[in-house]
């Protein structure tokens, strides 16, 4: 009875986030909503005050969200300086299959340092001011989301869901690298020969408009920020600890350098610490923390064990589950996806940089992509360009589609030789 009303309270919980568009209601209060309800009803049920489940559950989800609040400061600390001016100045060019490619390798490259989300907003905003006509930058607005995800999988900093199997130790830096840079560039490069092959001619001198000038410290301020998140992974290994305390390493550092800096300024408020905090996403933050209390109520309540034993049954085949999964996280979230993946299959069963690992972390990465409601950097898009549902799909699904089966043919015909 206890698992059953768990997983009603979280399908009804699940289905409303998927609708928030729709339904008016913003998914972070229901996240919140379920993963108290559920939890309450697992500790209703087990008749026990003993919150030992619970208590390794949020010792696990709490590295998540510490490493989330301090990488996003970062990312929003160097956007303050306008230190991405670095890059995305080098974007402007009239050529339209030019500008294609650019800003499909900037998204590509940029998202495995910052993380998809991040990624997106940045390099739209950019273009919304290049190009101002919103019908000439549809495809290059969809392509970005496509990049941004095919970036972020293939390293641990640059998806949530990487980065949870990162944490957790599914997954190692150097492995998951190596294993999944060529799937996830194979994922993006066909989409874009692609439209590389139909899109032609060049915007209109008067489209490429003027950016604002750099902030004091700009420079000084993306080096040290992203060399901070780059040194996340070197950090872990050097010294064992977990991801989160190399990520406030780093920003301890750039906080007191901005200190520094900007102290004697009354007029550059904006760019220390305090005031970037206010600009973090917070709502963000706790979505990812309800998101995961809930999955973490099924695990405890043994119904993730019973999907996991039913899977194994039905399909047993880590692959074809793995794909399967990145066409559900078209539809639905990845996070809550992987998350209870992690809590399917523990690591006696799939051990640290198993394939198995490998094929989620590409599959929950870059099969969002197929969808617009499937990332958070779709669903941004959403809103930002108020680009629908079906004009993402008739323009972008089969392309991006057929890019993700490849990418995840080749991770398996390059298994034998990586590994």
């Amino acid at each position: 009875m206890e698992c059953f009303l768990i997983v009603v309270v979280f399908a009804l919980g699940y289905l409303a986030i998927i609708l928030e568009y729709y339904i008016r209601v913003n998914k972070t209060a229901v996240g919140l909503l379920i993963g108290a309800i559920c939890w309450t009803i697992y500790m209703s049920c087990k008749n026990s005050s003993d919150l030992y489940d619970l208590g390794h559950h949020i010792s696990e989800i709490s590295q998540i969200i510490f490493f989330l609040i301090g990488a996003m400061t970062l990312v929003e600390l160097i956007d303050s300086h306008r230190g991405f001016k670095i890059i995305t100045d080098r974007l402007r060019t009239r050529s339209k299959r030019k500008m294609l490619w650019i800003i499909s390798a900037a998204s590509f490259f940029l998202s495995a340092v910052l993380d998809n989300l991040t990624t997106t907003i940045l390099i739209v905003s950019l273009l919304r001011k290049l190009i101002p006509d919103r019908k000439e930058r549809f495809l290059m607005v969809c392509i970005v989301v496509v990049a941004a995800n095919a970036g972020g999988a293939w390293t641990p900093i640059g998806d949530v869901t990487t980065t949870m199997l990162w944490i957790n130790g599914q997954l190692s830096s150097f492995a998951v690298i190596k294993a999944l840079i060529i799937p996830s560039i194979i994922s993006l490069f066909l989409p874009l020969i692609w439209y590389s092959l139909k899109l032609k001619g060049k915007f209109a001198s008067g489209d490429l408009q003027k950016v604002e000038p750099d902030e004091p410290g700009a420079k000084v301020v993306f080096c040290l920020g992203v060399a901070g998140l780059i040194f996340v992974p070197i950090f872990k290994g050097l010294t064992g600890l977990p991801p989160f305390m190399g990520v406030i390493l780093a920003l301890s550092v750039l906080w007191i350098v901005t200190d520094l800096m900007h102290y004697p300024h009354e007029e550059r408020k904006h760019l220390r610490v305090p005031h970037v905090l206010t600009r973090v996403d917070t709502s963000g933050v706790l979505f990812f923390l309800g998101i995961l209390l809930s999955v973490a109520a099924l695990q405890s309540a043994g119904m993730l064990k019973i999907v996991a034993e039913w899977l194994n049954k039905i399909i047993d085949e880590p692959a074809l589950i793995a794909t399967l999964l990145g066409i559900f996280s078209a539809i639905i979230d990845n996070v809550p996806l992987v998350a209870a993946t992690m809590g399917m299959y523990p690591l006696e069963v799939f051990p640290m940089d198993s394939s198995f690992w490998h094929m989620i972390a590409y599959a929950a990465g870059t099969g969002g992509s197929i969808l617009i409601i499937g990332s958070s950097a779709g669903v941004a898009i959403m809103g930002i360009e108020k680009i629908d549902f079906l004009s993402y799909a008739k323009k972008m699904s089969i392309p991006v589609g057929v890019g993700y089966l490849v990418g995840m043919a080749s991770y398996l015909i390059l298994r034998p030789l990586l590994a």
